[in-house]
Formats: C-alpha cells, sequence, structure tokens
C-alpha cells in the first residue's frame, strides 16, 4: 500500500524538521500535493495549545496533563488538516505525531516524577485519534550532538531540551525501541551528516514506498 501519511520523529537537533521542508519540497516539484504540517499545532487551536507545552520552565506541566494538552491539540490537527488532506489525496507530511508523545510524555523526568502511563496514551491516541502513519522516519543521532544543535538555535521552544542530557538519552533509547516493535512502519534514518546525506538518506527510505 502506498504511503501518503508521514511522520518525522527523533529528538529536537535531530535535523527532521529541516528534511520534512527538503523532503516537502521535493514531492511538490514531481507534481504532487502535499501538506507540511507539525505537532504541537498544524491548526489553530493546536498553534494555542502548542505555545503551553514547549515554552516555560521544564517543570510547567506533569507528564499527564502533557499527555493530555498534546492529545487536544492533535484530535484539532487531525480534525481540521490531516485528515481533510488525506481525505483529497495529498501527500501528508508531519514532524511529529504520537510517537513523540510515546517516547517524551512517557519518560520519566529529571525531578523523578514518572512518566504518563502508556496505557493512557495509547487509550487516547485509539478513541481521540484512531489515525497512525503509514511510514514514519526516525532520525537517530547521538542526545549530545542533537541537543548541543537544539541549544545553539535557540528561541524561547526550549522546554524540553531543558530536561537535560540524561533525559534525552531516555528519549533516544524509547524512540529505538519503537522502531524495533514496528520494523515495517519505521525507517531509522542516521542523521549524523550533512544536510545533502541526510536527505539522500531520506529519499531512499521514503520514494520506494510512496507509489506512482
Amino acid at each position: 500500500m502506498a504511503a501518503r501519511f508521514l511522520s518525522f520523529e527523533g529528538a529536537d537537533g535531530a535535523g527532521k524538521s529541516t528534511q520534512a521542508r527538503r523532503l516537502a519540497a521535493t514531492l511538490r516539484a514531481e507534481g504532487r500535493d502535499v501538506v507540511l504540517t507539525r505537532e504541537p499545532g498544524g491548526a489553530p487551536g493546536a498553534e494555542e495549545i502548542r505555545r503551553l507545552l514547549v515554552e516555560g520552565e521544564p517543570g510547567r506541566w506533569s507528564p499527564v496533563t502533557e499527555t493530555l494538552l498534546f492529545f487536544a491539540a492533535r484530535r484539532d490537527h487531525v480534525e481540521r488538516t490531516i485528515r481533510p488532506a488525506l481525505d483529497r489525496g495529498a501527500v501528508v507530511i508531519t514532524d511529529r505525531f504520537t510517537d513523540s508523545t510515546r517516547a517524551y510524555q512517557a519518560a520519566s523526568r529529571p525531578d523523578g516524577a514518572e512518566g504518563a502511563p502508556a496505557a493512557l496514551i495509547e487509550t487516547l491516541q485509539r478513541e481521540a485519534i484512531g489515525l497512525s502513519p503509514d511510514l514514519t522516519l526516525l532520525f537517530d543521532i547521538a542526545p549530545e550532538a542533537a541537543r548541543s544543535r537544539s541549544l545553539a538555535r535557540g528561541g524561547e521552544e526550549a522546554r524540553f531540551e531543558g530536561m537535560g542530557a540524561a533525559f534525552q538519552a531516555r528519549l533516544r533509547a524509547a524512540f529505538l525501541a519503537l522502531a524495533a516493535a514496528e520494523p515495517a512502519r519505521f525507517a531509522v534514518i542516521d542523521a549524523d551528516g550533512t544536510e545533502d546525506e541526510v536527505a539522500g538518506r531520506v529519499l531512499a527510505a521514503v520514494l520506494p514506498r510512496l507509489g506512482a
């Protein structure tokens, strides 16, 4: 089956946002209808929620509260952006989706707080979302390199980077475990290298799955 709903996953600083933009531009140049979107966000209400999640102090929300906020944003995203695009036959590329919640919100925090229960995440995914990507590209890079890139970028959206190096290492392990559990859906992309080198790896993973 051709993949039309693609998600890009990985730690902040892995380069996934840059590669999502490049892939969207490449596919548009081929004449494809492409919707490039992101999470949290991708729809007006979801963008409002985004600011609550990615700005402020690291301990601003508990993992369970974060999970509920992410799924509220994701529901708006799916209703207003993703499903309408898929229904008209577009290729949808989203910078993050539920796998980010499975990694970030399920991880224990530097202050010792337990992550959100996996059962809660999967119940919300099933009951409130009911949609999964056809293909997920996981951008894998050493946590130290990803965090260094992300912090160098600056800006106000650095709440999760502020949780420290050990948290970033747990995220990498969580993402790789998700990929190992669903090898038919995931393609793990080596995110170390030049932008062009990584873009070549992305195309090699994506093009065979897109279909005509």
